[in-house]
């Protein structure tokens, strides 16, 4: 069946091009072009016709932690270890495979409330098996958004039990779910050994040596926090991005996670070695991690896409908004207004996302997935429009988007999810802490 989504603009080349329309089919972008033309060319396709509206791309978000929704607010306002043993490792115990399901419905509900069409989602609660990866599999699917499963190797002895695997385990369990969901186009698995502080040597070249295998990227933790810098010193007399490099570890499939605490040696090696890079700004501000330096590491050449990390560690999960920070964050911090442009952060947010990935998302053009998003261009927030760009990256509020369309299929409708209603998602979260409430 053929599509016709017509709207009054259409982000396509950098612009916003009037009276256009895009045609889907299987959920695929197959032409896009003035309404005129393709409306007579097509005469037999479904229109679909948003007036007041400008389509723009779906919004990727490149790392996040769906359960960590479930515990959003808790241990706010707290050094970082400190959140992390009551909120993370507390909790952790009460994560069963519903509570699992639950907050990948919450997380991901809200993403695709805010125009996040594709996720990849950095999952370790395996608690030693499939059936929770599972869950968020199933999450995903039952709201209709594209997933990157990251499915963590994590072998710290430190961790709550059901983080850990063995070697052997994690790698088993990462091979056979991705060779499960080959060829899926709504999921696919990528090995991502935690990080240097959580995961062994051997955990990480192994997820390392899967991903060859696997032909994917593979994601990684690195540098959040100082103290994972001076573990590092301490254990193999190598800064992070030094000691995954003599791992042999650090080339183009790796999607570092942070990298706030970097020196200039390691911006130069990492864009040498044609690395990437998932910044969660948001999350870095609120955890106090530290400042990534972005325009140095653009400088040397490292790919750089935007995420907004868990839930309770931001506390909001928007890319929109995440453009936004990154942008003020890096001004601020370099005293330099000009470090870092709009067109710059909304690329990281959409088609940068796509190359990292390796997936045709992102970006409206012939043959990419048909994942977008409509705006309402007489919000507020997006007024006055001639300048709707700056305006959509620097100004707009949620309420302005109108529509999530992800394969093709209209998943927010009018500002409302499609697929799992809302209050749906609030009852099962109310319902867990009320179990939780009794433990």
């Amino acid at each position: 069946m053929q599509q016709l989504f017509i709207a009054d603009y259409v982000y396509t080349q950098d612009a916003f091009e009037p009276k256009q329309a895009i045609l889907v089919q299987d959920g695929i972008i197959t032409e896009i072009g003035p309404e005129d033309r393709l409306s007579s060319r097509y005469p037999a396709a479904e229109r679909i016709l948003w007036s007041g509206k400008a389509i723009v791309p779906g919004t990727v978000n490149s790392h996040n932690h769906s359960f960590q929704s479930l515990l959003r607010g808790i241990a706010i306002d707290r050094p970082f270890l400190d959140w992390r043993d009551e909120a993370l490792y507390k909790y952790t115990p009460l994560l069963d495979e519903e509570a699992i399901y639950t907050g990948a419905l919450l997380a991901f509900g809200e993403m695709l409330r805010y125009g996040v069409t594709t996720v990849s989602d950095f999952f370790y609660v395996h608690n030693g098996g499939t059936e929770h990866d599972e869950a968020v599999i199933r999450a995903a699917n039952d709201l209709g958004i594209r997933l990157v499963f990251a499915r963590t190797l994590y072998d710290w002895s430190g961790a709550p039990v059901s983080y850990r695997e063995t070697v052997d385990d994690a790698v088993k369990r990462t091979r056979d779910l991705a060779i499960k969901y080959q060829g899926n186009r709504m999921v696919t698995v990528h090995p991502a050994p935690h990080s240097p502080h959580a995961a062994s040597p051997e955990m990480i070249k192994a997820g390392h040596r899967l991903a060859q295998e696997l032909d994917t990227p593979f994601h990684i933790h690195v540098a959040e926090e100082m103290f994972e810098v001076e573990e590092t010193l301490r254990d193999y007399g190598l800064r992070p991005v030094h000691y995954l490099d003599s791992l042999g570890v650090l080339d183009e499939r790796m999607i570092a996670i942070h990298l706030v605490w970097l020196d200039d040696s390691e911006i130069e090696l990492l864009g040498k070695r044609s690395c990437s890079l998932a910044y969660c700004p948001s999350s870095n501000m609120f955890l106090a991690d530290g400042v990534t330096r972005i325009p140095d590491l653009l400088k040397s050449g490292v790919k750089i896409t935007l995420g907004t990390d868990g839930a309770c560690s931001n506390n909001r999960i928007s890319v929109f908004e995440e453009m936004r920070m990154c942008s003020m964050l890096q001004k601020v911090t370099r005293l330099d207004g000009t470090c870092i442009t709009a067109g710059q952060v909304y690329e990281m947010g959409t088609k940068r996302a796509g190359d990292i990935l390796r997936m045709p998302i992102g970006v409206l053009e012939q043959g990419a997935y048909a994942d977008f998003v409509a705006l309402d261009i007489d919000d507020l927030s997006l007024a006055p429009k001639n300048e709707l760009f700056a305006n959509m990256v620097y100004a707009m509020q949620p309420g302005a988007i109108s529509y999530v369309v992800v394969g093709g299929k209209v998943i927010v409708d009018n500002g409302k999810l499609t697929t799992v209603p809302e209050r749906n998602i609030v009852h099962r979260v109310d319902s867990l802490f009320d179990k939780w409430s009794t433990v």
